[in-house]
């Protein structure tokens, strides 16, 4: 990955660098191409543009907007005790949470979801990038059905992990294991080796720690402003969201098993 400008009006924009050699060998310049394809159509403020492409004899070139504000990840890692305070938080959930409306109405599903493929803005608002496991429906009439595991394992949903046909709802699993991580400061079915991981993820093994254990005492402001709601256990909201596989749009839902959700607002 490069920082580059264009000549005719000196914008600045990242230039990603991919080998043709590498991409032979590792199999994957379809991935490459239909990565290509699928990003060029999205025009969201909260997805990463891709400008345009280019390639000689050795090399393809994406040009890519240049988010100064590095990764979710390095966020995350920078701060005190690697997670951010829910007001934060909600405002990342949802962002991103309307950069993936976006995606499905046009029935593409991201499928790799993690703090290392969000950036940020230079304004501090996300940009959902690397859309090299994405795939899109190309029978709009029907519903999407896939089996292809790929992604990140701390992050792959039980339809994945099993073997099973899935849909764009498996970017709805991956948004719940983003918002613990950032809530929490770890991925919730993390584990040594990736059977362990798989395991934990089909029978739902994952706890959420109390306030206390997070550093804020048993006397932590809730973050519900001035509307006079009684103060909701922690641990609890947290569990109540995972439970329910939430995504909350500005005004629309994705949930799996439950056709209530809590409104952003309400948090």
């Amino acid at each position: 990955m490069y920082l580059a400008r264009t000549k005719k009006d000196k914008a600045v924009v990242a230039l990603k660098v991919c080998y043709k050699k590498i991409l032979e060998q590792e199999q994957v310049t379809q991935q490459l191409r239909r990565e290509v394809e699928i990003h060029s159509r999205l025009r969201h403020p909260n997805i990463i543009r891709l400008y345009s492409y280019f390639h000689d004899e050795t090399r393809v070139y994406l040009v890519l907007e240049y988010a100064p504000g590095g990764t979710l990840f390095s966020a995350l890692e920078a701060s005190p005790n690697k997670r951010f305070e829910e007001p934060r938080a909600a405002v990342v959930l949802k962002q991103l949470c309307s950069a993936l409306a976006h995606c499905h109405k046009y029935q593409i599903v991201h499928r790799d979801i993690k703090p290392e493929n969000i950036l940020l803005g230079k304004k501090g608002q996300i940009k959902l990038a690397d859309f090299g496991w994405s795939v899109a429906n190309k029978h709009r009439d029907q519903r999407m059905q896939r089996q292809t595991l790929c992604g990140t394992v701390d992050y792959l949903p039980p339809e994945m992990v099993e073997e099973l046909p899935y849909d764009e709802r498996v970017d709805a699993w991956m948004v719940g294991v983003l918002l613990y991580e950032m809530l929490v400061g770890g991925a919730p079915f993390a584990a040594e080796q990736p059977t362990e991981t798989y395991e934990r993820v089909s029978n739902l093994a994952y706890s959420v720690p109390s306030l206390a254990a997070l550093g804020q005492g048993p006397g932590a402001a809730d973050h519900h402003g001035s509307s006079g709601a009684p103060p909701v256990d922690y641990a609890e909201r947290v569990a109540l969201l995972w439970r329910r596989r939430v995504i909350v749009f500005l005004h629309t839902h994705i949930s799996k098993h439950h056709a209530e959700v809590t409104p952003l607002r309400a948090w």
